[in-house]
């Protein structure tokens, strides 16, 4: 019973990181309705930056909201910069691009800092006299900080005017124009908030993983698992989704096809939702009349 209960904590703590992953791709996804392919990179970017940041001399939570904050302006810049001028092209065109973006910033992150592994410290040695048998101070901080981190958001989206304007202009760009609202800004910030949410993922996932320009990609391919499980159009569906993923893949590297395979019930997850329910576990069908 012990190490269930071990294995079920830690797949909470793995399953928050996808879930913060899960919610910037649907939030991308709900203002473009495109698939964010450099979003792992851009968070282990991130990461990299508050490496940097602590390096320097700053305090981890300074160097924290400062990355928070710089990975924000990065993607409100890499919307008007980059995905801009592709509003009105075909959607494959999008994906080439996006793919030329997670090869870019990738590359970038080995040219600055190596392709040698890094510590991350973790933040949240003070929670060391909590510390049990079946969750470590580093999984608790992450369960607390992702959730604080989407209760944040859902107060922004739901009792804000500015988050009031972000949800019209993603749901109705026409007639949140008509009303006055800037809806191209709309997105940008939109990119802008998943970019701060997936800096919060990476820097979550670093001190786990340890930080190196690939450590991004086997979380991105769970990142998508959660977001299709969840829907792909419902932010906190996502959430759940990523928590799901994740204490299913404990269990089932514990009890079933072992640690080796466990990888592989993303990829059947994803397989899975797309064959019997492709809207997501709580995500909406539309129907069409004809």
């Amino acid at each position: 019973m012990d190490y269930f209960l071990q294995q079920l904590a830690g797949g909470v703590a793995t399953g928050m990181i996808y879930a913060a992953l899960a919610l910037a791709l649907v939030m991308i996804y709900q203002s473009t309705h495109v698939l964010n392919f450099a979003q792992g990179e851009m968070a282990m970017f991130s990461a990299y930056i508050c490496l940097a940041l602590i390096s320097s001399g700053l305090p981890y939570l300074v160097a924290f909201f400062i990355t928070i904050a710089l990975s924000m302006v990065g993607g409100i810049a890499i919307e008007r910069v980059v995905m801009r001028p592709l509003k009105d092209r075909n959607h494959l065109h999008v994906v080439v691009v996006l793919i030329g973006l997670f090869v870019m910033i990738h590359a970038a992150a080995g040219m600055i800092w190596g392709y040698m592994l890094q510590d991350l410290p973790s933040p949240f040695r003070f929670l060391r006299p909590l510390r049990n048998q079946y969750i470590g101070p580093h999984e608790m901080g992450v369960i607390g900080t992702v959730a604080l981190a989407g209760l944040a958001l859902f107060a922004l989206l739901r009792w804000t005017p500015l988050g009031l304007a972000m949800r019209a202009s993603a749901e109705n760009p026409a007639s949140a124009r008509l009303a006055g609202i800037r809806v191209d800004w709309m997105l940008s910030l939109g990119w802008g908030v998943a970019a701060g949410i997936g800096a919060i993922a990476g820097m979550m996932a670093a001190p786990i993983v340890f930080l190196d320009p690939n450590m991004m990609a086997g979380i991105l391919i769970y990142g998508f698992a959660a977001a299709l499980l969840g829907g792909i159009d419902n932010p906190w569906g996502a959430v759940a989704g990523g928590i799901i993923l994740g204490v299913t893949e404990n269990l089932a590297g514990a009890y079933l096809v072992g640690t080796e395979l466990k990888f592989t019930v993303a990829l059947v997850g994803i397989l899975l939702v797309l064959l019997v329910r492709p809207a997501g576990l709580f995500g909406r069908a539309y129907v069409a009349r004809v």
